[in-house]
């Protein structure tokens, strides 16, 4: 049965664009639903990050299924225009390296990063769940999960505690030099935020405030990190001594606009405030970049400060894909003995050239 992955990462469209595909929780369960109902693909499986959205499926019409789900896409999304070359699809081999690549962050923003492979496995086990994956599915996900273990014990493709969420930690520190008498304001208690505002703790910022639409969850956090929890309403109340507000929620529309911020700019007279926006959607106003003394940096932003890492990690580039080429290759001749034997043809082939 074909393999095929079709989707948008920040490899291939910028923020504005993806946000626009970016599917929650409950958006994928349904999602889930109709790809089977409508009889597109027999398995599947969606998977909404920051960086990227992608839906894998197993389907016995080879023909047609990238149409289908590219239209799937637009259509659950209520998007008019196509997104062009912005979308992307791999089938078969080529589908399977691209999630072992996945998996292992070599298709991250931040290369080598590891929050990915967490995606992943709370993506496939909503899939799971659901009953979504099948034969073809589940073994090439277990797989890539291994593949995933194995490279970070035999490659330095991983080395350091890199992820999005410390970059922006880093970039704090680049704008303040220090986070010791900073005030740190983590908005969004989810994943992502939890891990920023972890590294910022560990960084030594003084006093962490944490809000949450769920205040049971701010408080734990807080608690954690000997903090202080707000209700997600009246937090504006703190604004005044804010320094730094760190911002991943899951609202659908911006949480603060420039007109807003502006006025409640007042209360802190000329003091640099930094946003650091980790939510797509995203929940700032772009154009509160272009108020003085305050400094917007999206998802796509954090980039800047990942490309430092960016020769470190090269170096084991190729081990990496040396090792994915080979289990890509096992896991093809057990789906398919003829498939996979064409498959290690085509990888040597493309070795020699």
């Amino acid at each position: 049965m074909p393999v095929i992955v079709i989707g948008l990462s920040h490899h291939s469209s910028p923020v504005e664009l993806r946000e626009r595909f970016a599917f929650s929780e409950n958006q994928i369960i349904e999602a889930l639903d109709q790809i089977k109902e409508k009889g597109i693909a027999e398995e599947a499986l969606i998977l909404s990050t920051c960086n990227r959205v992608e839906i894998y499926a197993a389907s016995k019409n080879n023909d047609s299924i990238k149409q289908k789900l590219s239209q799937f896409l637009c259509d659950f999304h209520d998007i008019s225009e196509k997104p062009g070359d912005a979308l992307y699809s791999f089938y078969d081999s080529h589908s399977i390296a691209h999630l072992f690549r996945v998996s292992c962050g070599i298709e991250s923003m931040v290369l080598g990063e590891t929050e990915i492979l967490g995606q992943l496995k709370q993506s496939y086990k909503l899939a799971l769940q659901k009953k979504a994956t099948g034969p073809i599915l589940n073994r090439i996900f277990q797989k890539a999960f291994n593949v995933a273990k194995l490279v970070r014990t035999k490659t330095q493709i991983q080395r350091g505690s890199i992820s999005i969420s410390s970059v922006a930690v880093e970039l704090a520190e680049s704008i303040f030099d220090s986070l010791k008498s900073q005030q740190v304001l983590v908005i969004g208690a989810g994943d992502t935020s939890e891990k920023a505002a972890r590294a910022l703790k560990s960084r030594g910022a003084s006093s962490i405030l944490v809000s949450n639409r769920s205040h049971e969850k701010a408080k734990s956090l807080a608690e954690e990190l000997q903090g202080r929890a707000i209700h997600f309403e009246t937090w504006e109340q703190e604004f005044k001594a804010i320094d730094i507000i760190i911002s991943s929620t899951s609202a659908y529309h911006y949480i603060l606009k420039r007109d807003k911020l502006q006025a409640m700019l007042k209360q802190r007279g000329n003091r640099p405030l930094l946003i650091i926006d980790i939510a797509v959607p995203r929940d700032v106003d772009p154009a509160c970049n272009q108020i003085e003394n305050v400094y917007v940096y999206n998802i796509d932003d954090l980039q800047t400060i990942a490309s430092q890492y960016l020769n470190q990690r090269k170096a084991d580039v190729t081990n990496c894909e040396k090792l994915i080429i080979k289990k890509r290759d096992e896991i093809l001749k057990d789906l398919n003995p003829d498939l996979g034997k064409s498959s290690v043809i085509l990888s040597q082939k493309q070795t020699a050239t």
